[in-house]
């Protein structure tokens, strides 16, 4: 089972504004992540630039519109992910629980865990 840990975009980090304690955020999250990576579980983390350095397209039937960032919704946007694979929720969720707080211990931070699809989750459809 994979599983996505998703970090939030804040106001802060889609400005481009890394925290004043960025130094110490780095060290406990390289720490936590080389973690996941002896226990053979961590498939893929990184941050992501502000949504000024992206784009959407839009689809409406056949037609494809490019819609340039920033977007306005903070609350809305991802700044960074780990992908895990573990063998149930259970896992997962202990992992998750261990997640260093992405903007600093003591802060008010919120992540969320999804699970991918995975194919036989799609066994039988259209058959």
């Amino acid at each position: 089972m994979r599983y996505m840990i998703i970090v939030k975009a804040t106001p802060q980090s889609e400005a481009g504004v890394f925290p004043p304690n960025m130094a110490e955020l780095m060290a406990v999250m390289g720490t936590f992540h080389e973690e996941l990576a002896r226990a053979g579980v961590l498939l893929d983390a990184s941050g992501l630039q502000p949504s000024s350095q992206g784009w959407r397209i839009r689809y409406d039937g056949k037609a494809r519109q490019v819609i340039d960032g920033p977007f306005t919704e903070s609350k809305e946007l991802i700044a960074g992910y780990t992908l895990i694979q573990v063998r149930s929720r259970d896992e997962a969720l202990e992992w998750t629980r261990r997640f260093p707080n992405p903007v600093g211990e003591g802060m008010a931070a919120e992540i969320e865990v999804r699970r991918l699809y995975e194919e036989e989750d799609f066994a039988g459809i259209g058959q």
